[in-house]
């Protein structure tokens, strides 16, 4: 058994790619993440463990996961421990056969929220039975829930069981929650904000809040000494904070959850606006207050997206969307969301470049200017992208064939890939991800300028600087094959001593793939010229 990501598109699953953990050695199942989506639990028979199935975890880091952590002798023992899911509150539930349960798979709890660890609780009857029990989930408060069982008096093997416990669980000291009123304002129309977002964070008792939760760190070399690095954390981007708590309806409205006592950052956020934050303490005694926020109108224009395909107007989801800043040439890039939507903050002044693509589509782009906007600062802009004929779009790929790489570019005489020029590669290291027996050979080619030799090394760099690349995105090295094949062939007249334009030069300098092997049934998505 093995674990793999993807994500949601509007037909099927997309961008499917094995963990990098997973082995042929040994298993790795029953994934669950934490509510933030940066750890990852997992149950796994691999070395080294205690014995049996252990519990690990794996930390997310950029786009891949970190190394499985094993989860210690709190946890694991010498039987089975299996089905994690970890609560909002920082409590790890876990199924586990080992002797002191009730017979079968047991359902356990341990507080895994601080440094120090308490002991694994078994939560007793009536979840646990002389069967197996297991696979436990929680509504955020703990008083409801669902978990799987092949106790007497089901319906089959495994049946699916809901509970209320409105005491909540034993072992399981979640505190009370009280609703709080949260009303949005702008700040110079005194109108009432609708669709903010709004994040809380939960503040210590000395005023701090978990680094992690707000700040990632960055070390950048010492302006007067470049031998030393500073340690500097800079501040998230509010949209990589996290799910919002809560949104603001059309009243500008909205509820959040608060424990009595506690002190609270509150994130409020809307693109046409600047973000606030405010401090809000919550009484020990008496209802929550209502808290009142005015959000101040930024210097920038609201541009609300759409995307939907041609040929029946649905939504496309998970399109890439890249906005060209005229003014500054800043390029910035964001994903549609299940509903084909995107919004961004245009400044103003300026003139704008909005390109759409997804695979599988001809891509389209337009216009959008910032100059004249003296009332409205929203503007509304939809594109369609119309998907290309199937002769068009899909290629099998079979054992042997051979793709040239349209969108990589190398600089005359050099083994680097141009800054934002390798579209393709990008391609080629998704596909690898979704199809993990895909074994290829990199193939480079220069232009005929320069000897023999010097070009044959050229063009291996090149190629070793084209797997580098992939290897970066999470694909074993072990199935690429870096190959250079100098100025050996070239695809037009430019050979030695015959003058040539740069553009006809560039047209030598490629890169192509050749396919090793594959075991899967997979397709090509590009468009024939």
């Amino acid at each position: 058994m093995k674990i793999f990501e993807a994500r949601r598109g509007i037909y099927d699953w997309e961008n499917v790619r094995e963990l990098p953990f997973n082995s042929d050695d040994y298993s790795c199942l029953h994934p669950a993440l934490s509510a933030d989506g940066k750890k990852l639990f997992f149950a796994s028979n691999k070395p080294g463990g205690y014995g049996g199935m252990d519990l690990y975890f794996v930390e997310k880091t950029g786009e891949t996961w970190s190394k499985p952590i094993n989860l210690g002798s709190e946890i694991n023992t010498d039987k089975n421990e299996v089905f994690p899911y970890l609560h909002e509150s920082g409590l790890l539930f876990f199924a586990s056969d080992r002797a002191d349960g009730f017979g079968g798979l047991d359902l356990y709890l341990i507080d895994i929220s601080g440094r120090k660890w308490g002991k694994a609780l078994n939560l007793g009857e009536p979840f646990n039975s002389v069967n197996d029990d297991f696979g436990l989930v929680l509504t955020e408060d703990g008083k409801q829930g669902y978990f799987s069982s092949n106790r007497e008096g089901g319906a089959g093997k495994d049946d699916i069981y809901f509970f209320e416990a409105r005491d909540g669980i034993k072992g399981m000291d979640l505190p009370e929650l009280y609703p709080a009123m949260v009303t949005v304002y702008d700040a110079q129309a005194s109108k009432r904000v609708p669709g903010a977002d709004i994040r809380v964070f939960e503040r210590a008792s000395d005023g701090l809040i978990d680094n992690e939760t707000l700040y990632d760190v960055e070390l950048s070399p010492d302006a007067t000494d470049q031998t030393e690095l500073n340690f500097k954390l800079v501040r998230k981007k509010v949209d990589d904070l996290g799910d919002p708590k809560a949104v603001t309806n059309r009243n500008g409205e909205a509820i959040i959850q608060v424990e009595a006592g506690k002190s609270y950052l509150v994130l409020v956020s809307k693109p046409e606006y600047n973000t606030k934050e405010v401090i809000y303490q919550v009484d020990p005694e008496g209802p929550p207050r209502p808290l009142e926020i005015l959000l101040d109108p930024t210097n920038c224009m609201a541009l609300n997206g759409k995307i939907l395909s041609s040929n029946n107007n649905l939504p496309v989801p998970n399109a890439l969307i890249r906005i060209t800043n005229q003014c500054t040439g800043a390029e910035e890039v964001i994903r549609t969301n299940l509903n084909g939507n995107f919004v961004a903050c245009l400044e103003l002044g300026c003139d704008f470049t909005v390109h759409a693509e997804k695979n599988g589509y001809n891509k389209q782009e337009t216009q959008i200017s910032t100059v004249k906007i003296r009332g409205s600062r929203s503007q509304d802009v939809e594109l369609k992208l119309s998907p290309l004929s199937e002769m068009a779009q899909r290629e099998p790929i079979t054992e042997g064939t051979v793709i040239v790489l349209q969108n990589i570019y190398y600089d005359f005489n050099k083994s680097a890939i141009r800054k934002g020029e390798a579209r393709d590669l990008e391609a080629l290291a998704r596909l690898m991800n979704q199809y993990p027996s895909m074994e290829i050979e990199l193939i480079a080619h220069t232009d005929t300028r320069g000897t023999e030799e010097y070009n044959l090394q050229l063009s291996l760099k090149r190629a070793e600087s084209a797997k580098q690349f992939i290897v970066q995105r999470g694909v074993d090295p072990n199935r690429i094959k870096a190959v250079g094949y100098g100025e050996a062939f070239p695809r037009n007249k430019c050979l030695n001593d015959v003058p040539c334009t740069e553009e006809e030069h560039e047209f030598n300098r490629r890169t192509e793939v050749k396919i090793l092997k594959i075991d899967e049934s997979a397709a090509l998505y590009f468009k024939r010229d």
